[in-house]
């Protein structure tokens, strides 16, 4: 196969096609779990066999490559906060701090208030730990109790505290994603948060309204019983992520918490128990780690045969079409948008997609007269809004193997994401917010 070449795109269209064509199948044919019938992880194993066939050289080579792409140090670093936070969640449940922080809380927030609740407690933590996945792995368990006492939606719980981790991320100063799109586009963080709060901001209050309306009808439980000694673990959480301890040392300093208060506070939970519950967060997390090891290789496979440099190709050279650039900023900043969004699509990763497509963000910006600070902050967004659309993304599928939901179910109701895309694309239709100093 040619480098460069968009055929090196087609493994990502042939496992799609797969994954979500086979859900929509059985769907249509009235199948109970119509998503489940064909697992993720192995709905993409043909996607990975068409891969190293496109893929030149010899086979030893390609499979050099996969591996590569498999043992990525994000790829790794994902799948021990996928263990961690399995770990964490079964054994806070089993030891009653799940229940006990749910009717806590049900016990002050009215019933009403629950979703923008768990939106606003999400999007705090987000910003202040700068990571979306440790923020879904703490309050996420919170979100499927909730839903076990009240009628709300348990997609629509989960999607809620998706997008709330997500508007955190990316307006926090300290998240990889902020701190990649101001170094590729040479511009100050303080100066990209403002940009990005500005167009964060009205999308946050409007999913603040859907979710309070989808909420004001929500039949609550009368809370039960509680104790605070079993909130403890969740709190400590709680304040450790705030404190921007890393997440995996929160998540790790969690379990040790949860099982101390499962051997003290709770009749014949043992050492061996805490073990078994342990393991048995592993296990609920099999399936996401798996299918995040064989995307890592798939996604090195397509980067190695030049699929991304081709769509990078494809978007400057349509970014060059018009004869007056300089007069035509909005067509810049769509085409930055656009090179971070499908890049994102193709990596499932937002801070990759940021770096790859740093570079061609930077030039076009420069030749359609795009202020770097408005540049670094929708590279910020868009991937964002993809990476919460994705139903093989980290935090989607971190969050359906908590709440033992399909992917597909969850992106439909991460309603911030959804919001934030029509606004940003809103922003650039108005030319607002720009920097000072820019001539609209």
């Amino acid at each position: 196969m040619t480098k460069n070449s968009p055929l090196a795109l087609l493994p990502l269209g042939l496992f799609l096609a797969l994954f979500i064509g086979s859900g929509l199948y059985y769907h249509a044919a009235g199948t109970e779990f119509a998503f489940y019938q064909i697992s993720a992880p192995v709905a993409i194993l043909p996607a990975i066999v068409l891969a190293l066939m496109l893929q030149s050289g010899p086979l030893n080579e390609r499979i050099e490559t996969f591996i590569a792409g498999v043992g990525d140090n994000t790829i790794i670093t994902m799948a021990l906060i996928y263990l961690l936070a399995g770990a964490f969640a079964s054994v806070a449940k089993a030891v009653g701090g799940v229940d006990a922080t749910v009717n806590f809380g049900l016990s002050i927030i009215p019933a009403e208030l629950v979703l923008p609740g768990l939106f606003v407690i999400s999007a705090f933590i987000a910003t202040s730990m700068g990571t979306s996945m440790g923020t879904i792995a703490a309050i996420a368990p919170i979100a499927v109790g909730v839903t076990e006492v009240t009628d709300i939606s348990l997609p629509l719980a989960i999607g809620t505290v998706v997008g709330g981790a997500m508007f955190g991320d990316n307006l926090s100063i300290i998240s990889d994603t902020t701190i990649a799109a101001t170094r590729t586009q040479g511009c100050e963080m303080r100066d990209k948060f403002r940009l990005n709060f500005k167009i964060a901001l009205p999308a946050a209050l409007l999913t603040l309204v859907w979710l309070f309306i989808q909420g004001s009808s929500a039949q609550v439980e009368v809370p039960g019983e509680y104790e605070l000694v079993r909130v403890l673990p969740y709190l400590a959480v709680l304040i450790l992520a705030l404190s921007g301890l890393n997440v995996m040392l929160v998540l790790l300093v969690g379990i040790v918490l949860a099982g101390g208060v499962g051997l003290l506070a709770t009749d014949g939970y043992t050492v061996a128990q805490w073990s078994k519950d342990i393991y048995a967060g592993y296990t609920g997390m099999q399936e996401i780690l798996i299918l995040s090891l064989l995307i890592g290789g798939l996604g090195a496979l397509m980067k190695s045969q030049g699929g991304l440099v081709w769509l990078a190709g494809m978007i400057d050279r349509l970014s060059r079409q018009s004869d007056d650039p300089k007069k035509h900023r909005r067509s810049g900043e769509f085409s930055i948008s656009a090179a971070v969004a499908l890049t994102n699509v193709c990596t499932a990763n937002n801070t990759v997609a940021i770096i790859i497509s740093g570079g061609l963000a930077k030039d076009i910006a420069g030749r359609y007269g795009v202020d770097p600070r408005r540049s670094a902050s929708l590279m910020d967004i868009f991937s964002c809004v993809v990476q919460g659309m994705l139903p093989y993304g980290a935090q989607v599928l971190l969050a359906g193997s908590i709440a033992a939901l399909s992917p597909l179910e969850i992106i439909g109701n991460i309603h911030y994401c959804w919001v934030l895309g029509l606004v940003a694309l809103a922003s650039i239709m108005a030319s607002y917010p720009q920097p000072k100093g820019t001539q609209v």
